[in-house]
Order: structure tokens, then sequence, then C-alpha cells
């Protein structure tokens, strides 16, 4: 076994998990800082108008990254059971498979969809002064799609050969150019909307160079090797990283609903609300993504080994803190709600009252939300697509957005709000229920190995 073999099956469950975990959430968090930036440099920088367009323009952005997002997870998880399997060669055919399909699907993705920027924008629903920054955006963001996608999915794979530091540290630097390219284009250049897109495309490559320096280390397993097109390597990626597909594109999905909800049962004041509660929302989910991510190589790796004693171990350890994480960010909310909407300007009083007491009633869902996407991430890890893909559209499409309408027609506009915790609160006990009645809920292998004591 090579070195990062070794040290997952001989290093103590928690030492291991947090091994991963730390990079994995500073790395995925300053990701989504990178939106947020966006967010909150256009707001300042710019005007209201510009805040809503990168917001309205946040589901194609999301369409982007759940593919990309999709590819790298499947291909990832695969990767490391066959690493956990000694089988170097099929690792690499996968890595190698996994970046064919990422260029080929994305680049004409983006291809057809750059000379329609302004109609996707119109689908989106922006419109009148929104529609020329929303279009503006997407034609930069879509241009430079590609890049953005070869960083995600390299970020994955790296972090699944063991060098999960050096993947934290290309996101890193991603984040911190892409603030400092943020304030030199919008407040020095005068770029405007248009500031923001180069700001974030800029910074992506300067990732992705850092990133590519995995390549010189020695002791690496991962490399490019001859593309032979291999229809079922391509499907099992494909299928196994579904649930990722799904988490992502259901956002965008989710995205867009919640736009139209807003705007119908709370007017104006109501999206701009939404606007602010979901950028901070991008920033939050991640890190629970992040939970997940520093799970799946180590999940993924035991599996393949069979080691089904450090598989429990592991599953409770990403629960554990996503309840933590989940509490934390509820109470924060309660206390420091004002400041939060502050970042974001001056708003007028009936957008910081109705963002304040919302804010409250939407954060009671990350207690939920923290196990069902561990759960959910956690169950492909293992190869349960069918049951991970379950959890993830139970929790989004199946019952958020009946109750994002439904709600409010009951209940009033302020009810909107209820609709994420009570979908995820759902969720968690559909779960509960399942690991009690239901033997397909198994966290472990049908083999069982014997295991190192630690």
């Amino acid at each position: 076994m090579n070195t990062a073999s070794v040290k997952m099956t001989n290093t103590q469950p928690f030492r291991l998990f947090l091994s991963y975990l730390i990079p994995s959430c500073i790395g995925m968090f300053l990701m989504a800082v990178n939106i947020l930036a966006d967010g909150l440099f256009v707001s300042h920088g710019v005007g209201p108008e510009a805040l809503a367009a990168v917001n309205i323009s946040v589901p194609a952005y999301s369409v982007i990254f759940s593919i990309s997002l999709g590819i790298g997870i499947g291909g990832a998880a695969l990767y490391s059971i066959a690493l956990g399997e000694g089988k170097t060669q099929k690792a690499r055919h996968i890595f190698t498979h996994s970046l064919v399909l990422a260029l080929v699907i994305i680049g004409t993705l983006a291809s057809v969809s750059f000379f329609h920027a302004e109609w996707i924008a119109k689908a989106l629903g922006a419109s009148g002064g929104i529609l020329p920054l929303a279009a503006d955006y997407l034609t930069i963001l879509l241009g430079f799609a590609l890049f953005y996608v070869i960083e995600n999915i390299l970020s994955i794979f790296i972090r699944n050969d063991g060098n999960p530091n050096l993947a934290m540290a290309g996101l890193v630097i991603t984040s911190v150019f892409n603030m400092i390219l943020n304030y030199i284009f919008i407040f020095k250049m005068d770029m405007g909307i248009k500031g923001a897109a180069y700001a974030t495309a800029f910074a992506t490559i300067i990732g992705l160079l850092v990133l590519l320096t995995h390549f010189l280390r020695k002791n690496s397993v991962l490399r490019i090797i001859q593309f032979k097109p291999d229809r079922k390597t391509m499907y099992g990626i494909l299928k196994t990283g579904l649930p990722s597909f799904i988490i992502e594109g259901s956002t965008a999905i989710m995205t867009l609903c919640c736009n139209l909800s807003f705007l119908h049962f709370a007017g104006a004041s109501g999206i701009t609300a939404f606007a602010i509660i979901n950028n901070l929302h991008t920033v939050i989910l991640v890190i629970f993504i992040a939970i997940g991510s520093a799970l799946q190589p180590i999940v993924s790796f035991h599996y393949g080994l069979h080691m089904n004693g450090r598989l429990r171990r592991f599953l409770r350890l990403g629960i554990g803190t996503g309840l933590v994480f989940g509490v934390f960010f509820w109470i924060m909310s309660l206390f420091f709600g004002d400041a939060l909407i502050r970042f974001f300007g001056d708003m007028p009083r009936d957008v910081s009252d109705y963002t304040r007491k919302g804010m409250a009633l939407y954060f009671i869902g990350y207690v939920f939300l923290g196990m069902n996407m561990v759960y959910a991430e956690y169950y492909q890890a293992i190869k349960k697509i069918k049951l991970s893909s379950i959890i993830i559209l139970a929790r989004s499409l199946i019952l958020f957005i009946p109750l994002l309408f439904t709600l409010p027609m009951l209940f009033g506009s302020m009810s909107i709000w209820l609709a994420f915790p009570l979908s995820e609160g759902l969720t968690a006990l559909f779960i509960m229920f399942g690991r009690y009645k239901w033997k397909g809920f198994s966290p472990v292998t049908e083999k069982a190995k014997e295991e190192n004591p630690v």
C-alpha cells in the first residue's frame, strides 16, 4: 500500500476524520465565500439591483457546479474504493474518464449557453434593470466554466489521493485572490458587475495552477493515463455521482422557486430579504457538504476493505459533527442576525425586519440538515445510490417545493421561511424510521474484515 493507504488503515478514527474534516471545511467554506464575496462587493460597490442580478444568476452556476460535483464525487468514490481493493491502474482509469466526461459535458453545455446568456437570465426571472446586469454576469461565468469545473474535480480527487491539505490550499488561494480582485475590479477600476465575474474567473485559474502541483509528488497514485472509452466506467461514474448532482441541481431549482414564491407573496422586499439569506445559506450549506466530503474518501476506502467497525465509527463522527454545526448556526441567527444583515449594507427597515424574523425561522432547518446531508453522502460513498438520492430528493424537491407555495397561501408570507426547516425535519424522521425498520439502510458491507485495533 502507498503512504496514503497506510495512513487510512492505521490512524485512529477521530484523528483521521479530523485530518480530512478541517481542510475540507476550510476549503469548501472559502469556495462558498467566493460567491458571498461577489454579493458583498457588488452590493456595496454597484448597488441592490446588481446584488439581485448575482442572486438570480446563482442557479446557472449551480447547474455547472452540480455536474462537476456529480462527476467528481462519483469518480472519486469509485477511485477510493479501487485503492482500498489495491487496484491502482483501475483507479487511474476512473480518474481519466472523470476528467474527459467533465470536459465534454460542461464544454458542450457552456458553449451553447454562452451565446444565449440574456435568454437564460430572462428564464431565471431577470427583468427591467436587473436583466442586462444578469446577462453580463452570466456571459463571463459561462465563458470560464471549464476552469471552475477542472478546479473542482481536481480538488476532489486530490483529497481522495491522500492530500487534503493541498486541496484546501487551492481553494484558499482562489478565495483570497477572488476578494483581492473583486476590490480592484469593482472599487478601483469601476468595472461594475463584470468585475465581480472576472475576479471569480481569474482567481479560479490561479487556484487551479496550485492544485496542479500535486502531480509533482513522487508517491501520488493520481495520474492521467491513455484514454480508451469505457462505457461501463462512464456509467458507473455518472450513477455514483447522481446524488451530488441532485444536491446542487435541486439547489438551483429551489433557489428559482424561492425567488418566485417570495416575489409573489412578499413583493420586492421579500426577494431582497431572500437574496441576503440565500447568500448566507450558500456558505453554510457547503460546510455540511464539506463534512460529507471529508467522510467520502475515508468511507469509500474502508468500504473497499470491508472494515465495518471503522465504517460505523466514521458515520457516528459525521452525524455528531453535523449536529454541532447545525445547532451553532441556529444560535448564531438568534443572537447575531442583525450583524449578519448589516454585512450587505444599509437596507430599508421593512427589508431588515422581514429578513431578521425570517432568519430565526429558516435557520432551524440546519439542526436537521447536518444529519440528512451526512447520511446522503455516506450512502453515496458506499454505492447505495438509490437510497442517497431518495434522501436528497425528499429534503428538496418532494417536500420543500410544495411547502414553499402551500404554507404562504395558508399562513401568510412569513411562513415561507418554514418550508426549509419542515422539509429537513421530516426527512430526518424518515431516515430514523428507515434505520429502525429497513435492512437496506444498513451503513456497512455484507462482508467483514478483521480490523486494526485503533
